[in-house]
């Protein structure tokens, strides 16, 4: 995996420290300003290969968001989609972007529509793949962890650090390897990642996207969607169904051969999907 800009800006939002990284065009002026915005159980790390490839031309903000990645802490402040979301629209102000184009997986697509449709944050447009929105979301794995988060936070290292390789493994296909997993798991398997892991998850409710989704045709910019036909964690036949829900019919972009991982299965083609839509966009 490529290697994260080190150290990471540190940034104080709303009471707590959120990690970030900005990559910018090694020549000439950027095109516009692309944030991108992670999911679940992950973190900046996943967008690497696509940020490094958008960099070639747009200036991109990279972030983990509190309790997660490099924004795990040792007292993680509260980690659900609505602090998260008011997060990442004081970021945006932190930053001094003016309409931004994001870019969001799996809860950074409820992060960044709840952030634009629910704080009023202004964004240029909106790339939305394989992201949680609609319901069911959760899965039997959610709903068991969100009753039992204490219990399974106290499993020894070793059991812990074995679920989460399993379920990290079941989000991608063939290209998800072994090597791969384990530098995902890497940072929930630290005693504070353990904690945090099952925090977050405990913390994620539908009762926090219904107010979202309920809004969706109010959305003020140009929308895309993206989906790993192959996603076990969130049906492909969402990607319809989601797309039906925002002014204008967005375009659907279905990547064959791909999980809930398109980012890290398929990250030339998504990065040329990517480069596509915001050429198509006004500047």
């Amino acid at each position: 995996m490529t290697d994260l800009p080190a150290p990471p800006e540190r940034i104080p939002i709303l009471g707590t420290e959120i990690a970030t990284s900005v990559l910018e065009p090694e020549t000439g002026n950027p095109a516009g300003d692309v944030v991108l915005c992670h999911g679940t159980p992950w973190s900046t790390e996943t967008w690497l290969p696509v940020a490094r490839a958008l960099a070639r031309s747009f200036r991109v903000f990279l972030w983990d968001m509190p309790g997660y990645g490099r924004s795990i802490r040792g007292s993680d402040p509260p980690v659900d989609l609505v602090h998260q979301r008011h997060r990442l629209t004081a970021l945006i102000d932190h930053w001094d972007l003016d309409r931004p184009h994001v870019v969001a997986h799996d809860i950074g697509g409820a992060v960044a529509l709840g952030s634009h449709l629910l704080d009023g944050a202004a964004f240029a447009s909106l790339y939305l793949l394989d992201v949680v929105a609609l319901d069911p979301w959760g899965s039997p794995f959610f709903r068991l962890v969100s009753e039992h988060h204490e219990v399974l936070a106290a499993l020894p290292e070793n059991l812990h650090a074995a679920l989460v390789r399993e379920y990290i493994s079941g989000a991608g296909g063939d290209t998800l390897t072994p090597a791969r997993v384990e530098e995902l798991a890497r940072p929930w398997c630290s005693p504070r990642g353990q904690v945090a892991f099952y925090r977050q998850i405990a913390a994620l409710t539908p009762d926090h996207t219904a107010p979202i989704v309920a809004r969706l045709a109010e959305t003020r910019c140009p929308v895309h969607i993206g989906w790993g036909a192959d996603d076990s964690w969130i049906p492909v036949a969402q990607a319809a169904e989601l797309a039906g829900r925002f002014p204008g019919q967005p375009g659907v972009t279905t990547f064959q051969g791909t999980g809930h991982l398109v980012q890290l299965e398929a990250p030339t083609e998504l990065a040329l999907d990517l480069r596509r839509w915001l050429g198509t966009l006004p500047s």
